[in-house]
C-alpha cells in the first residue's frame, strides 16, 4: 500500500469523482471520502455501492459544507481521522476535491513526497501578507462572528458585520494562535496532522474556529504553525483564481496549459473537459514529466487573463467590461483625429485630406442632421448607422465603436460648435485622440449666409458659447489626447505652413512638401462682420485679432503668401 492517503471532498460530478478516485486506488492510494449532505441520499448510495468491493476506499461520516462555513473543516477532520485509523502506514495526507485532477503519474508523487518525509505542504500566511483577498475581510474574519450564511443570507451577513463593528465588539483570540490563511487544499505529513487533531486543545480551538468566516482556509493553516516543523508555505495543487476571488474552470484547450505546469494536482477540472480526463488519468506516459512542479511557467498567463478581463482591450466595449474612465489611458482602439474649423474656411477640404493624408475622411461625424459619414455613406463598418437617434443614445460608443471596426485605416472627421457635444470629455481624455482646432471658424458660414443679422447674431452669441466651454475642457490638466488650437486670424496667417503641420501630424503615409491645397473661402469683409457683431453688442473674441480692413485678409485674387496655392 501506498504512504500517500486521499482525503476527497465531493459534492457534484459523482461520476468523474469515481473516476478519479479509482485512479489513485490503482496506484496503491487509500481514499477517503466525504460527500457532502446536499448530495440526495439515492446518489450517494449509488456512489457508495461502486466502491462496495474496494478495500483502499472508505466514506465519512456527512456534513453540509456550505462555503465559508464550518463543514468543509468538520468534513475534512471526520476523513482525515478515519484515515489516519483506517490507513497507518500512510505518511502524508493529501486534501483534494471532487473537481481536482491529477497530472502527473501517482508514483511521482509519492516519491516526491518521500523524499521529503517530514515536510508539510500548507500554504500559511498572516493576513498582512496575503495579497489575495478581494472584496472581503481580512483581520476582521478572526474578530468577528459570522452566524449568518455569506451566500444565503447576504443582508443579515452585512448588517450583523455593520452592527458589530458599530458597538466595537471583538472576539478574542485564543492564546497562542497567530491567524494565518491559505489555500484549503493541503497535504501534511501523519505528525502534523495527528497533533492537530488529537490537540488536548482542539476543543477550544474548535469553537474558536466555528465562527470564523471561511475557516476552511486558516483552520489548519494556524495551526500547522503550532505543530508543524518543517512547512512548505505552497500548495502542491494548482490553482488559480480570478480578480473577483472566482476559481478559474480549467476546460480541454487548457490540456498544453496544464501539461506545463508539471504540478501534481489541478483544480478545478470542468466535469465535461474528456480530453483533460482521458489525457491526464489514461496516458501515463503522455504525462509524464519528473520535475519540480512550477505554476509560476503560467502564472504570466493568468496575470494576462486577468489584466484582459479588467481593463480589456483599448476601445473594445461589451457588455461584460466597461473601460474605466480615468484609469485606461486610450478609450479607444486606434489613433484617429478630430478637425474643428476646417471645412467652414477651406472648399473641398475633405477629398483634399484624404488624399494628402491616406485617410479615411469623414464630415461631420456629430452633426445634428445626420452622422455625415465618409463619401456619403449611410452604414459604416460596424453597423453604425448614420441615425442621430441612434449615434446620440451613447455617442462615446458610437465613436469608439467605429474606430473598432476600422482597425488598419486611420479614421478623421470634422467637429464642431454646432454638433452634438456629448463625447467631448471622452475624446479629450482619450490618448488615441488628435484633436486640432481652428477657433471661431464657425463664424465664417454665418458671414456667408443670407439670414437676417439679428438672427445671425443670437447664432453667434451660442456658438462662442458652446466653444469656449469645449476649449475649457481641452485645456483640463486630465486631457490625454494631443491637442493643437488655433484661432482663425492666427491660422489664415500662414494657412499653408499650418496646413503642412496637420499634414505632418496625421498622415498616414510619409511626410512630404504640400504642392497644392484646398481653396480659402472668400474672406473680403469678414472683419467687418466680426466688428458689426461687436457692435452690437455680441463680443466675438475666439477668432483672434481679425482686421477690419479688407485689404488685409488673404483671399483667393490676393493671398498674403505667394505659397498659398488657390483653385478657381
Amino acid at each position: 500500500m501506498s504512504s500517500l492517503g486521499i482525503v476527497m471532498l465531493v459534492h457534484t460530478a459523482l461520476d468523474r469523482a469515481e473516476q478519479v478516485v479509482r485512479h489513485w486506488v490503482a496506484a496503491g492510494c487509500p481514499v477517503v471520502l466525504h460527500a457532502d449532505r446536499i448530495v440526495d441520499d439515492a446518489s450517494f448510495r449509488a456512489f457508495q455501492a461502486a466502491f462496495a468491493d474496494e478495500p483502499l476506499v472508505r466514506f465519512s461520516r456527512r456534513h453540509r459544507c456550505e462555503w465559508g462555513t464550518w463543514g468543509i473543516v468538520a468534513a475534512s477532520q471526520d476523513a482525515s481521522e478515519q484515515m489516519l485509523e483506517a490507513f497507518p502506514d500512510v505518511r502524508h495526507v493529501y486534501l483534494m476535491s471532487g473537481s481536482c485532477l491529477p497530472l502527473r503519474p501517482v508514483e511521482e508523487l509519492v516519491d516526491y513526497l518521500a523524499d521529503r518525509p517530514e515536510t508539510d505542504f500548507i500554504e500559511s500566511a498572516t493576513t498582512a501578507d496575503v495579497p489575495w483577498i478581494v472584496g472581503g475581510l481580512g483581520a476582521e474574519r478572526f474578530t468577528l462572528r459570522f452566524p449568518f450564511s455569506w451566500r444565503r443570507h447576504r443582508r443579515l451577513f452585512d448588517g450583523y458585520v455593520n452592527l458589530q463593528r458599530r458597538l466595537k465588539v471583538r472576539r478574542r483570540i485564543p492564546l497562542g494562535l497567530v491567524p494565518h490563511m491559505g489555500s484549503q487544499w493541503w497535504c501534511l505529513t501523519r505528525k502534523t496532522l495527528s497533533a492537530i487533531l488529537q490537540s488536548p486543545d482542539r476543543p477550544r480551538y474548535d469553537a474558536y474556529f466555528r465562527r470564523v468566516w471561511i475557516p476552511d482556509e486558516s483552520y489548519y493553516q494556524t495551526l500547522a504553525r503550532i505543530y508543524s516543523t518543517n512547512i512548505e508555505s505552497r500548495s502542491l495543487t494548482l490553482s488559480k483564481f480570478d480578480y473577483q476571488g472566482r476559481p478559474h474552470v480549467f476546460y480541454d484547450d487548457h490540456l498544453p496549459l496544464l501539461r506545463r505546469s508539471d504540478c501534481f494536482v489541478a483544480r478545478k477540472i470542468w466535469p465535461q473537459a474528456e480530453k483533460l480526463y482521458q489525457g491526464f488519468l489514461t496516458d501515463a506516459a503522455g504525462a509524464m514529466k519528473r520535475t519540480e512542479p512550477n505554476p509560476g511557467k503560467i502564472d504570466r498567463i493568468f496575470a494576462k487573463a486577468v489584466e484582459r478581463r479588467t481593463r480589456g482591450r483599448p476601445g473594445l466595449y461589451m457588455q461584460s467590461r466597461f473601460p474605466r474612465h480615468g484609469v485606461d489611458t486610450a478609450s479607444t482602439s486606434a489613433p484617429y483625429a478630430v478637425l474643428q474649423g476646417f471645412t467652414e474656411i477651406f472648399e473641398g477640404f475633405e477629398p483634399w485630406l484624404a488624399r494628402a493624408t491616406g485617410t479615411r475622411v469623414h464630415g461631420h461625424l456629430f452633426a445634428p442632421e445626420r452622422a455625415e459619414l465618409a463619401e456619403g455613406q449611410t452604414l459604416a463598418p460596424g453597423c453604425l448607422s448614420d441615425n442621430t437617434e441612434l449615434r446620440d443614445y451613447n455617442p462615446e460608443g458610437y465613436l469608439a465603436n467605429l474606430i473598432w471596426n476600422t482597425r488598419g485605416e486611420r479614421q478623421c472627421f470634422q467637429f464642431g460648435p454646432r454638433d452634438t457635444q456629448k463625447a467631448n470629455s471622452f475624446m479629450a481624455g482619450d490618448a488615441n485622440a488628435h484633436i486640432l482646432v481652428i477657433t471661431g471658424a464657425w463664424a465664417v458660414p454665418l458671414f456667408r449666409s443670407d439670414r437676417g443679422f439679428a438672427e445671425l447674431r443670437q447664432d453667434a452669441a451660442r456658438l462662442q458659447k458652446i466653444e469656449t466651454a469645449q476649449l475649457r475642457i481641452l485645456r483640463s490638466q486630465w486631457v490625454r489626447a494631443r491637442v493643437r488650437v488655433w484661432s482663425l486670424a492666427e491660422f489664415i496667417e500662414t494657412p499653408m505652413e499650418n496646413l503642412q503641420t496637420v499634414v505632418d501630424d496625421i498622415g498616414t503615409t510619409g511626410a512630404s512638401p504640400l504642392n497644392e491645397a484646398p481653396k480659402m473661402v472668400d474672406l473680403e469683409g469678414f472683419g467687418q462682420f466680426l466688428q458689426n457683431l461687436k457692435n452690437e453688442g455680441m463680443h466675438p473674441y475666439l477668432m483672434g485679432d481679425f482686421p477690419v480692413n479688407p485689404a488685409s485678409v488673404p483671399t483667393p485674387d490676393r493671398p498674403r503668401r505667394p505659397y498659398l496655392v488657390s483653385k478657381s
